[in-house]
């Protein structure tokens, strides 16, 4: 049985993200896990996601990147306050502030991969730096400070 991604683990009433929520059908539908200290989810750009041909546009590479860490943030948290991985539900983290360093061209035609590294869980607040590659080469960098939504914030319809 295949283990659940952190996406998975969130109250469906905080599950319709268009990067990472598993309840948008129109979504990218991120899928991140732990691998060891770090975080990982591999997702592969579509033909519509170009900027010019034969590239990954930036505001996909920024996108993935943010969804990837509010998911790392999420299973930090929750692992910190001594929560079963593999069981929610998860906290939701929202985007305090977002770095992207661009530093190659992302090519189109091959998966993506993201990996985070925790930097810091403090109170409601976790910072993560990722990395994102493709064909071995690291093309952007991210740092994100990722807020948690307080338990009684109610989304909106």
């Amino acid at each position: 049985m295949e283990k659940p991604a952190f996406q998975d683990l969130y109250p469906e009433h905080w599950a319709h993200c268009y990067g990472c929520g598993r309840l948008n059908e129109h979504g990218l539908h991120i899928r991140s896990f732990w691998d060891g200290e770090e975080t990982v989810a591999t997702l592969v750009p579509r033909p519509h996601h170009v900027a010019i041909p034969g590239f990954v546009y930036g505001g996909y590479i920024a996108s993935v990147i943010d969804c990837h860490s509010t998911g790392s943030a999420a299973a930090a948290a929750h692992r910190a306050a001594g929560g079963d991985p593999a069981t929610g539900p998860y906290p939701r983290f929202l985007t305090g502030t977002l770095k992207v360093e661009y530093l190659k061209p992302t090519p189109i035609d091959s998966p993506v991969e993201l990996r985070s590294r925790i930097v810091e869980v403090k109170g409601r607040k976790v910072t993560v730096e990722t990395s994102l590659s493709s064909r071995g080469v690291v093309c952007a960098r991210g740092e994100a400070v990722l807020v948690q939504v307080p338990d009684t914030w109610e989304p909106k319809a």
